[in-house]
């Protein structure tokens, strides 16, 4: 009687352990990604995204544990966020961003310490949420910020007078990619998206600041210089901004041996009416060259920045999105009550948020840490 008992606990646990789990198992020398010397880890990442982009939409929201509205990080909490005060559950997607590592600063442009981006990101790929980085990197020549628009793109390139400089500047960025290790001294991968948004105007790579030509040059570059500099752990993602003309998503393309992961960055500026036709527009475009290059696509950037619909969230971004076919969202980060991209506690579009994320079903970090990728023999 006792050995029936067992052998039926064993098959509940075992059901159980099915139902709430799905792994893959796969050969990483079979996964093709850009950077030809990749490591497995970053591999079982790029086969992982492909199967949740099967699954549903992951949420994503940038800084989301290093700080929100009225709050900032602290070691008491347990890993903190808007998205969870407001919704009840975390996000699967963590953006971050390296700008003022190139100078060697302790702290990022926004004020988030690298020690705390480093143990945030090993603290959530532990948890099985993914990580993305992004980098607004100062002006080589100025000593100004990304949004410092003096020309200068060539003169980091290849025989430019500022390319030691840019080389020192890769080093310090490697060296931070390079100490994303678990406890077992296993790489972490990340998503890194370099110079996004270049069709726009306000960074200095942007497109009236350098020629096209140059834009790809210095993407292709960065790339290969991170990869002289040891750095195996990454997937590259290429976001421009929403688009002003269609042929504008494949203008700056550096090309497909470059890039593993399509975005697009589409903000609430223009009003909710035309916000709405620019996320069905340009994803849709996103997507027809996502088919035509067999890459996963995901909206890497975006928010609301008209704040006073309470329906937003259902009324708007919901039809923006659904049956879009994006990997993801990353909605920007929540600095202050004038300076907002997600949602908060007490804040007008909240209860909405929270409808609008049952809507859609949207893969949480508890859904997406169900879909594992693990490496088969070879």
């Amino acid at each position: 009687m006792k050995l029936s008992f067992r052998l039926l606990y064993f098959y509940i646990c075992l059901s159980l352990l099915y139902s709430c789990a799905s792994i893959t198992y796969v050969k990483p020398d079979e996964i093709k990604v850009a950077d030809n010397a990749a490591n497995t880890s970053a591999k079982l990442l790029y086969q992982r995204i492909q199967v949740l982009s099967k699954e549903g939409i992951a949420i994503g929201h940038q800084d989301a544990t290093a700080y929100g509205v009225g709050w900032k990080f602290s070691s008491k909490d347990k890993f903190k966020n808007d998205i969870d005060e407001t919704a009840g559950f975390s996000p699967a997607i963590y953006g971050w961003d390296l700008g003022d590592i190139e100078l060697g600063k302790k702290q990022n442009l926004d004020s988030v310490s690298f020690d705390l981006i480093r143990n945030e990101i090993i603290k959530i790929h532990q948890k099985g949420g993914i990580n993305t980085i992004s980098w607004h990197i100062n002006h080589p020549e100025t000593k100004g910020n990304s949004w410092d628009t003096t020309a200068v793109v060539s003169s980091i390139l290849k025989e430019g007078k500022k390319r030691k400089l840019y080389e020192k500047w890769i080093s310090n960025l490697a060296a931070f990619f390079k100490s994303l290790k678990t406890e077992n001294n296993e790489s972490i991968p990340v998503i890194f998206r370099p110079f996004h948004e270049m069709n726009g105007s306000w960074f200095w790579w942007g497109a009236q600041h350098c020629t096209t030509e140059e834009y790809k040059a210095l993407y292709r570059q960065t790339f290969q210089l991170l990869k002289e500099n040891g750095v195996h752990n990454l997937l590259y993602a290429y976001s421009p901004n929403a688009l002003n003309a269609p042929e504008e998503y494949e203008k700056f393309y550096p090309g497909d041996e470059y890039v593993d992961i399509l975005g697009i960055d589409i903000y609430n500026y223009g009003g909710d009416e035309q916000y709405l036709k620019n996320l069905q527009h340009d994803i849709t475009l996103m997507r027809d060259f996502a088919a035509l290059h067999n890459k996963p696509y995901a909206l890497t950037e975006t928010g609301n920045t008209h704040p006073e619909n309470p329906k937003w969230w259902t009324e708007v971004f919901q039809p923006g999105i659904k049956e879009s076919g994006i990997s993801w969202f990353l909605l920007w980060r929540n600095a202050r009550p004038s300076h907002y991209f997600a949602t908060y506690p007490e804040e007008v579009s909240a209860e909405n948020f929270t409808e609008f994320a049952e809507n859609m079903q949207l893969l949480s970090l508890k859904e997406i840490k169900k879909f594992k990728v693990k490496a088969t023999a070879q």
